[in-house]
């Protein structure tokens, strides 16, 4: 059978503009301009042999054969996505989008991506650092993640820091970091030995104010209360914006720094970290695996969700 259909891009401008009522929202939704929603509206039209909205002069209107065609053409756009999404769930390639905190990035995942490459080279992976993806110390318990539309050729999936719970989307703990002291071996065994916690008064105190406004981050108050330590300023010392800085100065020897240990387990296995005392700070926040349901099934998903959960199992058993 041989069907007369208009091109799709107009269908999926029409439906665009319908639901927004509004060409320019259209236009950011489809990634194109105003005008090319236009356009490809007045062709649709043209096409058609009648007119499918009103143009007044701030707003548009569904004409009555606009309104009587909406609802067939999403369904039909329904149709055709759900066509491709049954075909997707037997395939295990494709594109990955994973969006994590940056720290989370840089310190630990990568250092554990070559397992996931070389065992799974199908698989597209394109990694975004946000901050966003750690909760604010105020926000509600339930947050949402933007809609996702099934017909995108990726698939976002999210490592947020935070409570884990996340409507719409499906949530797994990966492990929750202990924070503790970390230095450069030249300081542990340098002029001034840190043999005991009441040695850091002879030393310079890392601090991370990144996120200050955002994070239930522990403090050297907390880490210097913890140990029993007193005759020191926990808010004295060298500050830094970013947390790969933090790390970095200590890595050289400025000074001493609260760090997650699983996020330095590389530099310490490396030997350019040591962590002079057993004493950690602990949060009831964790990293998850957050994923929106829609696409939630999807074998790229289950290939990188088991994945993660074995090496964030790794880190459960140290």
């Amino acid at each position: 059978m041989t069907y007369r259909l208009p091109p799709l891009n107009a269908l999926r401008a029409f439906e665009a503009a319908a639901r927004h009522m509004s060409f320019k929202h259209a236009g950011d939704e489809l990634s194109v301009t105003p005008t090319a929603i236009s356009h490809q509206i007045r062709g649709l039209e043209e096409y058609l042999g009648f007119a499918l909205f009103h143009r007044l002069t701030r707003a548009l209107e569904l004409t009555r054969e606009g309104r009587a065609m909406l609802p067939k053409v999403r369904e039909g756009l329904e149709c055709f996505a759900a066509a491709i999404e049954s075909t997707r769930q037997h395939q295990t390639g494709g594109r990955l989008l994973v969006t994590s905190p940056p720290a989370f990035a840089a310190r630990w995942l990568i250092r554990h991506l070559p397992s996931l490459t070389a065992g799974h080279p199908e698989l597209q992976l394109h990694m975004t650092a946000s901050l966003d993806m750690i909760d604010a110390r105020d926000a509600p318990t339930v947050l949402r993640h933007e809609r996702v539309d099934v017909r995108d050729d990726e698939t976002p999936v999210f490592i947020r820091f935070g409570h884990g719970r996340y409507a719409g989307c499906r949530s797994d703990r990966l492990f929750s970091p202990a924070y503790t002291a970390v230095c450069s071996p030249r300081l542990l065994f340098g002029m001034r030995p840190l043999n005991v916690p009441a040695d850091l008064r002879r030393h310079n105190l890392l601090h991370d104010d990144s996120i200050a406004e955002l994070l239930d981050r522990p403090t050297w108050a907390e880490w210097l209360q913890l140990a029993g330590v007193g005759g020191i300023d926990p808010g004295a010392g060298t500050h830094f914006s970013d947390p790969g800085l933090v790390l970095s100065a200590a890595i050289d020897g400025v000074g001493i720094a609260l760090a997650s240990k699983p996020l330095v387990e590389g530099e310490v296995t490396a030997g350019r970290l040591v962590a002079p005392f057993d004493i950690v700070l602990r949060r009831r926040q964790a990293y998850y695996l957050v994923v929106p349901e829609a696409v939630a099934d999807r074998p790229t998903v289950g290939v990188f969700r088991e994945w993660l959960l074995g090496e964030a199992g790794k880190v459960l058993q140290d």
